[in-house]
Protein backbone atom coordinates (compact mmCIF):
# COMPACT_ATOMS: atom_id res chain seq x y z
CA UNK A 1 0.00 0.00 0.00
CA UNK A 2 2.74 2.46 0.96
CA UNK A 3 4.37 1.75 -2.64
CA UNK A 4 1.78 2.27 -4.20
CA UNK A 5 0.49 5.70 -2.75
CA UNK A 6 4.41 6.53 -3.07
CA UNK A 7 4.11 6.31 -6.81
CA UNK A 8 0.74 7.96 -7.15
CA UNK A 9 3.04 11.03 -5.23
CA UNK A 10 5.51 10.70 -7.60
CA UNK A 11 3.37 10.67 -10.39
CA UNK A 12 1.57 13.81 -9.04
CA UNK A 13 5.01 15.61 -8.50
CA UNK A 14 6.43 14.83 -11.82
CA UNK A 15 3.09 16.36 -13.21
CA UNK A 16 3.80 19.08 -11.33
CA UNK A 17 7.20 19.77 -12.26
CA UNK A 18 6.59 18.78 -16.00
CA UNK A 19 3.50 21.32 -15.92
CA UNK A 20 4.78 24.15 -13.99
CA UNK A 21 5.77 26.27 -16.98
CA UNK A 22 2.22 25.68 -18.34
CA UNK A 23 0.78 26.72 -15.07
CA UNK A 24 2.97 30.00 -15.29
CA UNK A 25 1.00 30.62 -18.67
CA UNK A 26 -2.43 28.87 -17.77
CA UNK A 27 -6.08 29.38 -18.92
CA UNK A 28 -8.10 30.79 -16.22
CA UNK A 29 -11.31 29.27 -15.49
CA UNK A 30 -14.65 29.38 -12.87
CA UNK A 31 -15.85 26.98 -10.83
CA UNK A 32 -19.01 26.38 -12.28
CA UNK A 33 -21.02 24.02 -9.65
CA UNK A 34 -22.25 24.72 -6.12
CA UNK A 35 -19.46 22.19 -5.25
CA UNK A 36 -16.48 20.12 -7.06
CA UNK A 37 -14.44 17.57 -5.63
CA UNK A 38 -10.64 17.83 -7.22
CA UNK A 39 -8.72 14.22 -7.56
CA UNK A 40 -5.42 13.76 -7.27
CA UNK A 41 -5.16 11.62 -11.32
CA UNK A 42 -8.11 11.81 -13.82
CA UNK A 43 -10.53 9.10 -12.21
CA UNK A 44 -13.25 9.66 -10.23
CA UNK A 45 -11.65 6.64 -7.86
CA UNK A 46 -8.33 8.46 -7.24
CA UNK A 47 -8.60 10.75 -3.83
CA UNK A 48 -9.65 13.69 -3.27
CA UNK A 49 -7.28 15.94 -2.70
CA UNK A 50 -9.25 19.28 -2.38
CA UNK A 51 -12.94 20.73 -2.69
CA UNK A 52 -13.44 23.46 -4.25
CA UNK A 53 -16.96 25.84 -4.12
CA UNK A 54 -18.90 27.61 -7.27
CA UNK A 55 -17.23 30.31 -8.63
CA UNK A 56 -13.50 30.08 -6.86
CA UNK A 57 -11.09 30.14 -10.08
CA UNK A 58 -8.35 28.01 -10.87
CA UNK A 59 -5.48 27.39 -13.36
CA UNK A 60 -5.99 25.03 -16.14
CA UNK A 61 -2.50 23.39 -16.68
CA UNK A 62 -3.66 21.15 -19.90
CA UNK A 63 -5.93 18.36 -20.40
CA UNK A 64 -6.28 14.49 -20.03
CA UNK A 65 -9.31 13.17 -21.72
CA UNK A 66 -11.97 14.48 -20.08
CA UNK A 67 -10.17 16.02 -17.57
CA UNK A 68 -8.30 19.28 -16.88
CA UNK A 69 -5.37 19.73 -14.90
CA UNK A 70 -5.68 22.35 -12.33
CA UNK A 71 -3.35 24.75 -10.39
CA UNK A 72 -5.25 25.25 -6.63
CA UNK A 73 -5.82 28.24 -5.28
CA UNK A 74 -3.80 27.18 -1.92
CA UNK A 75 -1.18 25.69 -4.29
CA UNK A 76 -0.69 22.33 -6.00
CA UNK A 77 -2.66 20.49 -8.17
CA UNK A 78 -4.91 18.00 -9.09
CA UNK A 79 -8.09 17.05 -11.55
CA UNK A 80 -11.54 18.07 -11.85
CA UNK A 81 -14.22 16.87 -15.20
CA UNK A 82 -14.19 19.22 -18.14
CA UNK A 83 -17.79 20.27 -16.97
CA UNK A 84 -16.50 21.30 -13.23
CA UNK A 85 -15.03 24.56 -14.11
CA UNK A 86 -16.35 26.99 -17.25
CA UNK A 87 -13.18 28.38 -19.07
CA UNK A 88 -12.57 32.19 -19.43
CA UNK A 89 -12.45 33.38 -22.96
CA UNK A 90 -8.90 34.11 -23.39
CA UNK A 91 -7.78 37.74 -24.10
CA UNK A 92 -6.86 39.17 -27.10
CA UNK A 93 -3.13 38.32 -27.95
CA UNK A 94 -2.74 35.60 -25.67
CA UNK A 95 -1.74 32.23 -26.26
CA UNK A 96 -3.53 30.32 -23.61
CA UNK A 97 -5.07 27.92 -26.29
CA UNK A 98 -1.60 26.37 -26.77
CA UNK A 99 -2.13 24.04 -23.23
CA UNK A 100 -4.78 22.43 -25.84
CA UNK A 101 -2.61 19.35 -27.61
CA UNK A 102 -4.36 17.36 -30.27
CA UNK A 103 -3.62 14.39 -31.66
CA UNK A 104 -2.93 15.16 -34.75
CA UNK A 105 1.26 15.17 -34.36
CA UNK A 106 1.38 18.53 -35.85
CA UNK A 107 2.56 20.16 -32.18
CA UNK A 108 0.42 22.57 -30.09
CA UNK A 109 -2.20 24.81 -32.26
CA UNK A 110 -1.16 28.48 -31.79
CA UNK A 111 -2.65 31.63 -32.66
CA UNK A 112 -1.29 32.86 -36.18
CA UNK A 113 -1.13 36.40 -36.63
CA UNK A 114 -3.28 37.80 -39.43
CA UNK A 115 -5.54 34.37 -39.28
CA UNK A 116 -7.90 34.49 -41.57
CA UNK A 117 -10.42 32.25 -42.63
CA UNK A 118 -12.71 31.00 -45.44
CA UNK A 119 -15.48 33.78 -45.86
CA UNK A 120 -18.48 34.47 -47.94
CA UNK A 121 -16.70 36.05 -50.69
CA UNK A 122 -14.39 32.78 -50.76
CA UNK A 123 -17.31 30.79 -50.95
CA UNK A 124 -19.14 32.63 -53.71
CA UNK A 125 -15.97 32.91 -55.89
CA UNK A 126 -15.01 29.34 -55.52
CA UNK A 127 -15.32 27.11 -58.42
CA UNK A 128 -15.71 23.11 -58.56
CA UNK A 129 -12.25 21.42 -57.98
CA UNK A 130 -13.19 17.80 -59.49
CA UNK A 131 -9.93 16.50 -58.38
CA UNK A 132 -10.85 17.67 -54.97
CA UNK A 133 -14.06 15.92 -54.60
CA UNK A 134 -12.85 12.62 -56.37
CA UNK A 135 -10.38 12.22 -53.45
CA UNK A 136 -12.79 13.12 -50.90
CA UNK A 137 -15.48 10.60 -52.05
CA UNK A 138 -12.43 8.06 -52.42
CA UNK A 139 -11.48 8.30 -48.63
CA UNK A 140 -14.88 7.18 -47.56
CA UNK A 141 -15.19 4.17 -45.42
CA UNK A 142 -17.37 1.33 -45.53
CA UNK A 143 -20.17 1.31 -42.62
CA UNK A 144 -19.03 -2.54 -42.00
CA UNK A 145 -15.24 -1.04 -41.47
CA UNK A 146 -16.22 1.55 -39.32
CA UNK A 147 -18.00 -0.49 -36.94
CA UNK A 148 -15.22 -3.08 -36.70
CA UNK A 149 -12.39 -0.13 -36.04
CA UNK A 150 -15.04 1.26 -33.18
CA UNK A 151 -15.87 -2.39 -31.92
CA UNK A 152 -12.07 -3.37 -31.90
CA UNK A 153 -11.68 0.17 -29.66
CA UNK A 154 -14.11 -1.44 -27.23
CA UNK A 155 -17.65 0.74 -28.45
CA UNK A 156 -20.69 -0.43 -28.70
CA UNK A 157 -23.81 1.58 -30.35
CA UNK A 158 -26.69 1.73 -27.65
CA UNK A 159 -30.19 2.82 -27.83
CA UNK A 160 -30.44 6.31 -26.82
CA UNK A 161 -33.39 8.00 -27.47
CA UNK A 162 -33.68 11.62 -29.66
CA UNK A 163 -36.91 13.70 -29.28
CA UNK A 164 -38.12 15.01 -33.03
CA UNK A 165 -35.00 13.79 -35.15
CA UNK A 166 -35.86 13.57 -38.37
CA UNK A 167 -37.18 10.30 -40.48
CA UNK A 168 -37.44 10.18 -43.67
CA UNK A 169 -40.67 8.52 -44.86
CA UNK A 170 -41.29 6.98 -48.24
CA UNK A 171 -43.85 9.23 -50.32
CA UNK A 172 -47.28 6.99 -50.44
CA UNK A 173 -48.81 9.35 -52.97
CA UNK A 174 -47.32 9.89 -56.78
CA UNK A 175 -46.29 12.75 -57.36
CA UNK A 176 -48.26 15.85 -58.65
CA UNK A 177 -48.67 16.48 -61.90
CA UNK A 178 -48.50 19.52 -63.84
CA UNK A 179 -51.71 19.99 -63.79
CA UNK A 180 -52.49 19.41 -60.31
CA UNK A 181 -49.69 22.08 -59.71
CA UNK A 182 -51.94 24.32 -62.00
CA UNK A 183 -54.51 23.87 -59.46
CA UNK A 184 -52.33 26.37 -57.11
CA UNK A 185 -52.52 29.28 -59.57
CA UNK A 186 -54.67 30.74 -57.24
CA UNK A 187 -52.64 30.53 -54.05
CA UNK A 188 -49.78 31.76 -55.80
CA UNK A 189 -51.76 34.88 -57.62
CA UNK A 190 -52.52 35.67 -54.06
CA UNK A 191 -48.91 35.55 -53.15
CA UNK A 192 -48.10 37.75 -56.26
CA UNK A 193 -50.47 40.46 -55.13
CA UNK A 194 -48.53 39.93 -51.46
CA UNK A 195 -45.28 41.71 -52.97
CA UNK A 196 -47.09 44.23 -55.14
CA UNK A 197 -47.21 42.26 -58.61
CA UNK A 198 -51.08 44.03 -59.82
CA UNK A 199 -50.99 42.69 -63.51
CA UNK A 200 -51.65 39.10 -64.02
CA UNK A 201 -49.02 36.62 -63.73
CA UNK A 202 -47.50 35.07 -66.60
CA UNK A 203 -48.40 31.50 -66.70
CA UNK A 204 -44.75 30.25 -65.89
CA UNK A 205 -44.25 32.60 -62.93
CA UNK A 206 -47.45 31.45 -61.27
CA UNK A 207 -46.23 27.77 -61.67
CA UNK A 208 -42.86 28.23 -60.00
CA UNK A 209 -44.72 29.84 -57.04
CA UNK A 210 -47.29 27.53 -56.88
CA UNK A 211 -44.83 24.55 -56.82
CA UNK A 212 -42.77 26.15 -54.17
CA UNK A 213 -45.31 26.90 -52.01
CA UNK A 214 -47.17 23.50 -52.04
CA UNK A 215 -43.52 22.29 -51.22
CA UNK A 216 -41.63 19.14 -52.61
CA UNK A 217 -42.16 15.56 -51.81
CA UNK A 218 -39.99 13.38 -49.95
CA UNK A 219 -38.16 11.35 -53.53
CA UNK A 220 -37.72 15.15 -54.70
CA UNK A 221 -36.08 16.58 -51.48
CA UNK A 222 -33.71 13.34 -51.01
CA UNK A 223 -32.98 14.00 -54.76
CA UNK A 224 -31.84 17.86 -54.33
CA UNK A 225 -30.00 17.44 -51.42
CA UNK A 226 -28.04 14.25 -53.43
CA UNK A 227 -27.89 16.91 -56.49
CA UNK A 228 -26.33 19.95 -54.15
CA UNK A 229 -24.72 18.46 -51.66
CA UNK A 230 -21.26 17.74 -53.91
CA UNK A 231 -21.81 21.01 -56.19
CA UNK A 232 -21.89 22.56 -52.85
CA UNK A 233 -18.95 20.50 -51.23
CA UNK A 234 -16.95 20.90 -54.25
CA UNK A 235 -16.86 24.69 -54.43
CA UNK A 236 -15.92 24.42 -50.62
CA UNK A 237 -12.57 22.51 -51.91
CA UNK A 238 -12.21 24.72 -54.32
CA UNK A 239 -11.73 27.31 -51.51
CA UNK A 240 -9.16 25.47 -49.59
CA UNK A 241 -7.79 22.16 -50.63
CA UNK A 242 -7.95 18.54 -48.36
CA UNK A 243 -4.74 18.77 -45.41
CA UNK A 244 -1.75 16.55 -46.99
CA UNK A 245 -2.59 14.66 -43.93
CA UNK A 246 -3.75 10.47 -45.08
CA UNK A 247 -3.96 9.47 -41.37
CA UNK A 248 -6.27 12.59 -40.43
CA UNK A 249 -8.64 11.94 -43.45
CA UNK A 250 -8.82 8.19 -42.94
CA UNK A 251 -9.45 8.89 -39.01
CA UNK A 252 -12.08 11.35 -39.54
CA UNK A 253 -13.82 9.02 -42.43
CA UNK A 254 -13.21 6.25 -39.73
CA UNK A 255 -15.11 8.20 -36.75
CA UNK A 256 -17.48 10.40 -38.92
CA UNK A 257 -19.06 7.09 -40.60
CA UNK A 258 -19.37 5.12 -37.12
CA UNK A 259 -21.27 8.23 -35.58
CA UNK A 260 -23.26 8.32 -39.00
CA UNK A 261 -24.72 4.94 -39.23
CA UNK A 262 -25.91 6.21 -35.46
CA UNK A 263 -28.47 8.42 -37.29
CA UNK A 264 -32.14 8.25 -38.38
CA UNK A 265 -30.43 8.55 -41.68
CA UNK A 266 -27.16 5.98 -42.14
CA UNK A 267 -27.59 5.51 -45.88
CA UNK A 268 -26.68 9.20 -47.16
CA UNK A 269 -23.41 8.80 -49.08
CA UNK A 270 -21.12 10.12 -45.93
CA UNK A 271 -18.10 12.17 -47.06
CA UNK A 272 -15.41 13.64 -43.97
CA UNK A 273 -12.53 15.67 -45.01
CA UNK A 274 -10.33 17.87 -43.37
CA UNK A 275 -9.45 20.96 -45.47
CA UNK A 276 -6.42 22.92 -45.08
CA UNK A 277 -6.96 26.17 -43.43
CA UNK A 278 -5.81 27.42 -40.46
CA UNK A 279 -9.46 28.85 -39.06
CA UNK A 280 -11.49 26.61 -36.48
CA UNK A 281 -14.64 25.72 -38.33
CA UNK A 282 -16.59 22.64 -39.85
CA UNK A 283 -19.00 22.67 -42.72
CA UNK A 284 -21.60 20.42 -43.44
CA UNK A 285 -23.50 20.30 -47.10
CA UNK A 286 -26.48 18.39 -47.89
CA UNK A 287 -26.52 14.86 -48.90
CA UNK A 288 -23.81 14.21 -46.44
CA UNK A 289 -20.85 15.82 -47.04
CA UNK A 290 -18.72 17.28 -43.94
CA UNK A 291 -15.58 19.41 -44.26
CA UNK A 292 -13.49 19.83 -40.92
CA UNK A 293 -10.53 22.59 -40.51
CA UNK A 294 -7.01 21.85 -40.08
CA UNK A 295 -7.21 24.48 -37.32
CA UNK A 296 -10.39 22.66 -35.49
CA UNK A 297 -8.45 19.17 -36.01
CA UNK A 298 -5.05 19.82 -34.38
CA UNK A 299 -7.11 21.53 -31.68
CA UNK A 300 -9.02 18.00 -30.96
CA UNK A 301 -7.67 14.97 -28.61
CA UNK A 302 -9.25 11.95 -28.31
CA UNK A 303 -11.16 10.25 -31.29
CA UNK A 304 -14.44 11.29 -29.15
CA UNK A 305 -13.88 14.80 -29.50
CA UNK A 306 -13.57 14.24 -33.46
CA UNK A 307 -16.78 12.30 -33.04
CA UNK A 308 -18.46 15.55 -31.25
CA UNK A 309 -17.84 17.88 -34.07
CA UNK A 310 -18.78 15.43 -36.40
CA UNK A 311 -21.81 14.75 -34.20
CA UNK A 312 -23.09 18.44 -34.46
CA UNK A 313 -22.66 18.44 -38.40
CA UNK A 314 -24.17 15.17 -39.15
CA UNK A 315 -27.30 16.97 -37.07
CA UNK A 316 -27.68 19.60 -39.88
CA UNK A 317 -27.22 17.04 -42.62
CA UNK A 318 -30.10 14.65 -40.99
CA UNK A 319 -32.39 17.35 -39.88
CA UNK A 320 -31.72 19.08 -43.98
CA UNK A 321 -31.38 22.42 -42.16
CA UNK A 322 -28.89 24.16 -44.82
CA UNK A 323 -31.37 22.55 -47.15
CA UNK A 324 -34.14 24.08 -45.67
CA UNK A 325 -33.09 27.87 -46.11
CA UNK A 326 -32.38 27.01 -49.84
CA UNK A 327 -35.78 25.98 -49.76
CA UNK A 328 -36.42 29.15 -48.34
CA UNK A 329 -34.53 30.99 -51.03
CA UNK A 330 -35.96 29.33 -53.42
CA UNK A 331 -39.43 30.13 -53.05
CA UNK A 332 -38.07 33.55 -52.75
CA UNK A 333 -36.52 33.90 -56.09
CA UNK A 334 -39.73 32.18 -57.52
CA UNK A 335 -41.62 35.49 -56.17
CA UNK A 336 -38.94 37.93 -57.06
CA UNK A 337 -38.62 36.29 -60.88
CA UNK A 338 -42.64 36.52 -61.32
CA UNK A 339 -42.46 40.02 -59.57
CA UNK A 340 -40.01 41.14 -62.40
CA UNK A 341 -41.41 39.12 -65.06
CA UNK A 342 -38.13 37.40 -65.82
CA UNK A 343 -38.15 34.02 -65.15
CA UNK A 344 -35.33 31.44 -65.38
CA UNK A 345 -36.18 28.09 -66.40
CA UNK A 346 -35.57 25.83 -63.55
CA UNK A 347 -36.35 22.71 -64.94
CA UNK A 348 -38.12 19.97 -62.47
CA UNK A 349 -34.39 17.86 -62.56
CA UNK A 350 -32.40 17.83 -59.63
CA UNK A 351 -29.51 18.12 -61.21
CA UNK A 352 -30.47 21.07 -63.11
CA UNK A 353 -31.69 22.53 -59.91
CA UNK A 354 -28.32 22.34 -58.06
CA UNK A 355 -26.26 23.92 -60.62
CA UNK A 356 -28.25 26.87 -61.23
CA UNK A 357 -28.50 27.62 -57.11
CA UNK A 358 -24.72 27.47 -57.01
CA UNK A 359 -24.13 29.56 -60.61
CA UNK A 360 -25.79 31.95 -58.33
CA UNK A 361 -24.81 31.64 -54.78
CA UNK A 362 -22.11 29.39 -54.99
CA UNK A 363 -21.67 27.69 -51.66
CA UNK A 364 -22.57 30.57 -49.11
CA UNK A 365 -25.12 28.85 -47.41
CA UNK A 366 -22.22 27.51 -45.38
CA UNK A 367 -21.54 30.79 -44.19
CA UNK A 368 -25.11 31.40 -43.46
CA UNK A 369 -26.22 31.63 -39.98
CA UNK A 370 -28.84 28.90 -38.91
CA UNK A 371 -31.65 30.05 -36.42
CA UNK A 372 -30.13 29.93 -32.90
CA UNK A 373 -32.34 26.82 -32.20
CA UNK A 374 -30.85 24.96 -34.94
CA UNK A 375 -27.78 25.15 -33.59
CA UNK A 376 -28.66 24.41 -29.98
CA UNK A 377 -30.72 21.07 -31.66
CA UNK A 378 -27.31 20.34 -33.31
CA UNK A 379 -25.43 20.24 -29.89
CA UNK A 380 -27.56 18.02 -28.55
CA UNK A 381 -28.62 15.59 -31.00
CA UNK A 382 -24.48 15.34 -31.10
CA UNK A 383 -24.28 14.85 -27.83
CA UNK A 384 -27.21 11.53 -28.62
CA UNK A 385 -25.07 10.35 -31.46
CA UNK A 386 -22.13 10.24 -29.38
CA UNK A 387 -23.69 8.22 -26.61
CA UNK A 388 -25.51 6.30 -29.17
CA UNK A 389 -21.57 5.44 -30.59
CA UNK A 390 -20.50 4.42 -27.21
CA UNK A 391 -18.50 7.79 -26.97
CA UNK A 392 -19.05 10.30 -23.90
CA UNK A 393 -21.36 12.76 -24.42
CA UNK A 394 -18.78 15.24 -22.35
CA UNK A 395 -16.97 15.01 -25.50
CA UNK A 396 -18.88 17.67 -26.87
CA UNK A 397 -18.34 20.02 -23.68
CA UNK A 398 -14.86 19.58 -23.80
CA UNK A 399 -14.27 20.84 -26.94
CA UNK A 400 -16.78 24.11 -26.60
CA UNK A 401 -14.01 24.79 -23.49
CA UNK A 402 -11.33 24.51 -25.37
CA UNK A 403 -12.91 26.79 -28.01
CA UNK A 404 -13.45 29.44 -25.52
CA UNK A 405 -9.78 29.31 -24.40
CA UNK A 406 -8.84 30.38 -27.76
CA UNK A 407 -10.66 33.68 -26.75
CA UNK A 408 -13.64 35.43 -28.13
CA UNK A 409 -11.43 37.95 -30.37
CA UNK A 410 -9.66 35.22 -32.08
CA UNK A 411 -9.27 35.38 -35.64
CA UNK A 412 -9.26 31.36 -36.07
CA UNK A 413 -12.83 31.55 -34.82
CA UNK A 414 -14.04 35.02 -36.24
CA UNK A 415 -16.17 33.22 -39.16
CA UNK A 416 -17.20 30.27 -36.33
CA UNK A 417 -18.63 33.25 -34.04
CA UNK A 418 -20.56 34.56 -36.85
CA UNK A 419 -22.60 31.90 -37.46
CA UNK A 420 -22.86 30.89 -34.38
CA UNK A 421 -24.55 31.14 -30.77
CA UNK A 422 -21.84 32.61 -28.42
CA UNK A 423 -19.98 29.55 -26.74
CA UNK A 424 -21.02 30.09 -22.95
CA UNK A 425 -24.47 30.56 -24.59
CA UNK A 426 -23.87 26.94 -25.76
CA UNK A 427 -22.27 25.29 -22.51
CA UNK A 428 -25.18 26.99 -20.48
CA UNK A 429 -27.83 24.73 -22.68
CA UNK A 430 -25.77 21.40 -22.44
CA UNK A 431 -25.27 22.15 -18.62
CA UNK A 432 -29.64 21.69 -18.61
CA UNK A 433 -29.12 19.18 -21.27
CA UNK A 434 -30.09 15.02 -19.30
CA UNK A 435 -28.41 13.12 -21.98
CA UNK A 436 -27.86 9.24 -21.45
CA UNK A 437 -23.90 9.02 -20.32
CA UNK A 438 -23.18 11.98 -18.96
Amino acid sequence: MQHRAFQRLSLICALALCSAAAFAAGQTATVHKPSVDVHGAADLKSPTVATLKKGEQVTVAGQQGLWFQIGLPAGGNGFVRVNDVRMQYAKAGSTSNTLFTGKAGKGRVSETAGVRGIDESDLKSAGYDAAQMAQLESNRVAPQAAASDANAKGLQAKQVALANEFKPVADTKPKATQEQKRTGFSLARGLLSAVGVGAPAPVDSAADVAEAAQGKSETEQAAEEAALGPEIAGRVLGAAKLWDDAEAQARVNRVGRWMASQTSRPDLPWSFGVIDTPEINAFAAPGGYILITRGMYELLGDDEEVAAVIGHELTHIVQRDHYHVIQKQETQEALTNAASSNVAVGGGIAGSMAKEYVAKHGATIMATSLDRGAEYNADHAAQVYLARAGYDPLALYAVLQKMMAAGSSSGSLAQLYKTHPPLDERLDRLDRDQVAGR
